[in-house]
């Protein structure tokens, strides 16, 4: 499949918000959950105008997967974005009927072929997030260390492994 990055724009946040709305079951087996404000659409539109205006200050770059058709099929992100440090944070979801097709390793590919403003990028995952893992190495990231605090997540006791890639 076909699949594009396009930065994050004010007139992305209806479709984002179905999207985010749609896939929240599925996102929050792997992740901590947003919240219940974060699905309430007034709220969303206003962390969505964040989000702009923290893209615009070049503090992050926000980025939407879409199929061929145009349709958003996942989002990946670099936040913290650190210049005098040369560092950054990436993260990325896809959404369910999407996964295990190769959709994320495509999108972290082209945010690395895009994205040449920090030397090094950091990402994290739960233990538990094998395909996020895999997406992660198959992109040359490499496993630096599993946090040592524990938190539970959906009757689990789980840790954050961390990554970085050096460019």
């Amino acid at each position: 499949m076909g699949i594009s990055i396009n930065s994050l724009q004010e007139r992305d946040a209806e479709e984002l918000y179905r999207f985010e709305k749609s896939n929240r079951q599925f996102f929050e087996q792997m992740v901590p959950s947003r919240g219940e404000d974060y699905y309430n659409f007034e709220t969303f539109k206003i962390r969505h105008i964040e989000l702009l205006a923290e893209q615009q200050e070049g503090k992050s770059k926000f980025y939407l997967i879409r199929d061929n058709s145009g349709n958003i099929i996942g989002r990946i992100n670099l936040v913290d974005i650190d210049t005098k440090n040369d560092i950054a944070e990436v993260g990325y979801r896809v959404g369910q009927e999407y996964g295990g097709k190769g959709i994320g390793a495509k999108a972290l590919k082209l945010l690395l072929e895009t994205e040449i403003s920090v030397k090094k990028i950091k990402a994290k995952t739960t233990m538990n997030n094998i395909g996020s893992q895999r997406v992660l190495e198959k992109n040359g990231f490499k496993q630096v260390c599993i946090d040592g605090d524990e938190f539970e997540m959906n009757g689990q006791q789980l840790q954050f492994v961390d990554y970085l890639l050096e460019l």
